[in-house]
């Protein structure tokens, strides 16, 4: 999935353009990947996907934050999202937001990229604090990694 990241400093102003946002053609997959904080949930490029302690139970609480989606997009699927090896298939849903949309949930949080993610597996976002909540990283069993 290519990511591409437009940073305006005038007025510092943020802008990210990501084509995690939208809809995939293809269902998402979660995948294990070993990092220095534990072993945490990735999508099929590797990138690290994390939960919004903002959230409640299987609601998107971000999308209606000014800023957040850009910052923080939904990890959106087109049918039912794939387990790889590891990954709990009981655990793994959707949930559906405006205009239709899936977005993929485990151990009902809602799941999210960030778009400033340079590379696969980062970690140096994980725990931190935005937009009313934190960021944290998600184990095979659906909790939280910090």
């Amino acid at each position: 999935m290519q990511r591409i990241a437009t940073i305006l400093l005038a007025g510092c102003t943020v802008l990210a353009l990501t084509g995690a946002a939208s809809a995939r053609s293809t269902p998402a997959q979660l995948k294990l990947h070993k990092t220095s904080i534990g072993t945490i949930l990735v999508d099929r490029a590797g990138f690290t996907v994390y939960e919004f302690t903002h959230d409640k139970g299987k609601h998107n609480s971000c999308v209606k934050i000014s800023q957040c989606p850009t910052a923080w997009p939904a990890l959106t699927t087109s049918g039912k999202p794939l387990a790889g090896t590891g990954v709990k298939r009981n655990l793994l849903s959707t949930i559906t937001l405006a205009h239709g949309v899936k977005q993929v949930t485990y151990a009902g949080h809602p799941l999210y990229t960030y778009a400033f993610d340079s590379g696969p597996a980062q970690t140096s976002y994980v725990g931190v604090s935005a937009f009313g909540g934190s960021w944290y990283a998600v184990s095979a069993t659906g909790r939280a990694v910090k």
